[in-house]
């Protein structure tokens, strides 16, 4: 039955392009584990969820995403990597190939489509945030954050965002380190980037958490994260919680179910997703652990907003001691984190149009990035000679960030769900989740639970709920 199954699935795959049997696949199970940890250990982790944890009452939040993480996080996390497995190509082909399967309309391949371009779309302003990140390791290394107040860091945040030169000098930089990894392949490139920058980054953090031990505030820190208080929790820390939990494991973008296409049978996928959703989610937390004692011991607000990691951090790095090295190592980590989010949202567009239009990586990297980055001028210009031009209200990046995450990526997230949940067919789902009581529990979840929290995440997203 396995090798008709395998058979099978080959032979759909073959409809959409290259042979599935000529697809690279990752050197180790680790490699794809840190890969796709990679992915998902992003920004979201080291500056949105200390922030939201600080706006929503800490421990009780901190427990509250850890439930959204096992009930909506790991098994959207688990379908969308199993349809890049079983479909072995870039996420169009892939959605085209199981729907041939499945027997049903191949217009489900519009779901391949829309994580190409969602990765395409959140590239472009997701490398503006990544540039401001990367410029702060040398504003951090020249000591500039050293005794400065904090309206002047404020200043000097706001000079960098509105200088669109300077801007988009350094989300170039982001881009054409992104592009040089992904140009060279799976084997070449993404593997011994993450390989190296996951492990990096993994050591920064810690190294920072030794310092926070050394601030007198630590316990207070702890105490924050993980002394519930329930009495803060509203509806809209709920929300959150889900909203966080679906972006935090970089769900949705084409990324994981490009990276999934990559992963070959042998894998046991139900206890790789397991651990990429446990690390991830252990650096968020240990960020939170990095972060708290050195705002707490300066006198700062865990709840500072967006500004926590750009303005709320610098003030304390220019006030401690060591603080420029600790500054430096700060911005340091998180640029890997970004840069690792940022590989994996280019590489589905890469991945599809050498596979589809048979270009070299090289012609195809450098064809996207010149896309998104003539894209990204109009999030690098919403900080300035734009930041006047909005519609409704939003910037260009605002409109960018707000169709992404508010409309498309829940939308598709949902897609997914249904798809591996009701239109896949039971054999072929257990074929790739062999182990009988991961296979029942994952398909109830994904079939009963997820799509009830991406379309609570959607409604509160557009407004309709809170």
């Amino acid at each position: 039955m396995q090798k008709n199954a395998t058979a099978s699935i080959n032979t759909a795959a073959n409809a959409g392009g290259m042979p599935a049997a000529g697809r690279l696949n990752w050197s180790t199970r680790m490699a794809f584990i840190l890969a796709a940890t990679g992915s998902a250990v992003g920004l979201g982790n080291i500056w949105k969820f200390p922030y939201i944890t600080g706006e929503n009452g800490g421990g009780a939040f901190v427990l509250l995403y850890l439930f959204c993480i096992a009930l909506i996080g790991i098994p959207l996390l688990i379908a969308e990597v199993m349809i890049g497995r079983r479909g072995k190509h870039s996420p169009p082909d892939a959605m085209k190939a199981l729907a041939k399967e499945a027997g049903v309309s191949r217009h489900w391949s519009l779901v391949g489509w829309v994580g190409v371009i969602t990765g395409f779309l959140l590239l472009s302003f997701y490398l503006v945030v990544a540039g401001w990140a990367v410029s702060y390791i040398f504003t951090a290394g020249t000591g500039a954050f050293h005794g400065a107040s904090g309206d002047e860091i404020g200043a000097m945040f706001g000079g960098l965002v509105g200088d669109p030169v300077a801007t988009t000098v350094w989300g170039s930089v982001v881009l054409l380190i992104t592009s040089a990894i992904v140009i060279k392949g799976v084997k070449q490139g993404l593997e011994r980037a993450v390989t190296t920058m996951m492990p990096g980054l993994l050591v920064l953090l810690l190294v920072l958490v030794g310092y926070a031990m050394t601030t007198g505030h630590f316990a207070e820190g702890v105490n924050f994260m993980f002394n519930p208080d329930f009495s803060k929790l509203t509806g809209t820390s709920v929300l959150v919680a889900l909203g966080h939990a679906f972006f935090s494991l970089s769900l949705a973008g084409g990324g994981m179910m490009t990276y999934g296409s990559y992963l070959g049978k042998d894998v046991s996928l139900g206890k790789t997703v397991l651990t990429i959703g446990v690390l991830d989610t252990l650096v968020a937390l240990i960020a939170g652990l990095a972060i708290f004692p050195i705002v707490f011991a300066n006198n700062l607000e865990p709840g500072a907003g967006p500004g926590l990691i750009f303005v709320t951090l610098p003030i304390a790095f220019g006030q401690m001691p060591m603080g420029q090295v600790v500054g430096l190592l700060f911005f340091i980590m998180l640029s890997f984190a970004a840069l690792t989010s940022a590989i994996s949202l280019m590489e589905p567009a890469v991945s599809f149009l050498t596979e589809k239009k048979g270009y070299s990586r090289l012609k195809a990297g450098s064809m996207t990035a010149a896309g998104i980055w003539v894209l990204s001028l109009g999030s690098v210009f919403s900080f300035n000679i734009w930041q006047d031009h909005t519609l409704y209200g939003k910037t260009f990046f605002d409109v960018l960030d707000y169709l992404t995450s508010s409309w498309i990526m829940p939308l598709s997230g949902l897609a997914m769900a249904v798809f591996t949940g009701w239109v896949m067919k039971k054999t072929s789902t257990k074929e790739e989740l062999p182990n009988g009581m991961t296979h029942t529990l994952w398909r109830f979840l994904i079939r009963y639970i997820t799509p009830v929290g991406i379309l609570a995440v959607f409604l509160n997203a557009i407004g309709v709920m809170g």
